[in-house]
């Protein structure tokens, strides 16, 4: 009877173990299935949380980039605005510059016509005077030395003509570089 005692015993703790584990199984597999179901309900719950954030990220950026935006054209107004001041400013500057060096060009020119008469009535008059004197040798070096200065001074005036067609194309071309410049506001050349 022992054996089979001990068989009997052995087999009611089995099945009592059994019943056990059995239990303590169903309580981990409860335990399991409600944490799971807690974890889904947080990711889930994360995921929306992500979501919004995501959403709020995106306006927030396009309310930077729309802030950013508005301040580039307001600063690209302001320099579109300056620059045009400057442009408008430059063109009076260099049409007043040109009306000066025109004026002063002319009065040279009008200067030289009144030594260049002078000059030459005075000539006329000396040659008159010493012709029939011995120092005509004198005298040719005089009208060579005049001569000199006239072809200096003819070059002198030569050379400021052309300063002044050289200005003014130099005007036209800056007019046509700023755009705005019209006709009326150069003077033809003379």
């Amino acid at each position: 009877m022992s054996a089979s005692k001990a068989r009997s015993t052995r087999k009611q703790r089995s099945e009592s173990e059994f019943a056990v584990s059995d239990k303590r199984n169903r309580v981990e597999d409860e335990f399991d299935l409600d944490l799971s179901s807690d974890i889904k309900g947080i990711m889930s719950a994360l995921n929306q949380i992500r979501e919004k954030a995501q959403k709020d990220g995106q306006k927030k950026n396009e309310e930077t980039i729309s802030s950013v935006a508005s301040e580039i054209k307001s600063v690209m107004d302001e320099l579109k605005s300056k620059f045009e001041k400057d442009r408008q400013s430059f063109a009076k500057t260099l049409s007043k510059s040109s009306k000066e060096c025109e004026n002063s060009l002319k009065n040279e020119t009008a200067r030289f016509q009144a030594l260049y008469e002078k000059f030459s009535k005075e000539k006329v008059s000396h040659l008159q005077a010493l012709k029939g004197k011995r120092e005509r040798s004198m005298i040719a070096e005089q009208e060579k030395a005049c001569g000199e200065k006239i072809a200096q001074l003819e070059e002198s005036l030569k050379k400021k003509k052309q300063d002044d067609k050289t200005f003014s194309i130099l005007r036209k071309t800056l007019g046509s570089f700023l755009g705005n410049a019209s006709d009326e506001d150069f003077p033809p050349d003379d």
